[in-house]
């Protein structure tokens, strides 16, 4: 049996107007170029060998956002996505100038597929911040989880 992929990622989250709203990368890449709802994701990526978890989540969203992540790290546990990859999370408060410009690394793909081409695409060609009800809309389902974490995380801190 293979061992399963493990990845690291955040989720950065902020108020605005008393609303809680979370920080959403889409994927870049011709095959995802239409798809929208369903499909976003947390900042995140494949641990490297040795690689702690959490450095590998700050290392991916870096790395896929051009932004720095510094802040108190909450941690929100794992899940198991449909294809068997389990992902682990953190949350951190933070914020992002929409003006500025996205950064993310780019990868090479054969596109068309099996056409011997290859091109260069962003991991991520779009992110943006979403008040949780769209976020659900937008997030893969297998890490809403890490929005209802999140939620009741703050909750709790808002109780002590």
């Amino acid at each position: 049996m293979a061992k399963d992929k493990v990845s690291a990622g955040l989720l950065m989250y902020r108020l605005r107007d008393g609303e809680l709203e979370v920080f959403l990368a889409h994927p870049g890449g011709p095959f995802f170029a239409h798809k929208d709802d369903g499909h976003w994701t947390i900042p995140k990526g494949e641990t490297g060998p040795g690689e702690e978890l959490l450095a590998t989540a700050i290392r991916e969203f870096f790395e896929e956002t051009g932004l720095e992540p510094h802040s108190d790290f909450m941690p929100l546990g794992s899940i198991r996505q449909k294809g068997g990859k389990i992902v682990h999370a953190w949350a951190f408060a933070g914020d992002w100038d929409e003006s500025r410009p996205l950064k993310s690394n780019l990868f090479s793909m054969e596109w068309p597929p099996r056409s011997g081409k290859w091109v260069q695409v962003p991991e991520v060609d779009r992110v943006a911040f979403f008040a949780i009800a769209e976020a659900k809309r937008k997030l893969k389902e297998a890490q809403h989880p890490f929005l209802e974490r999140l939620q009741t995380v703050l909750k709790g801190r808002q109780n002590s």
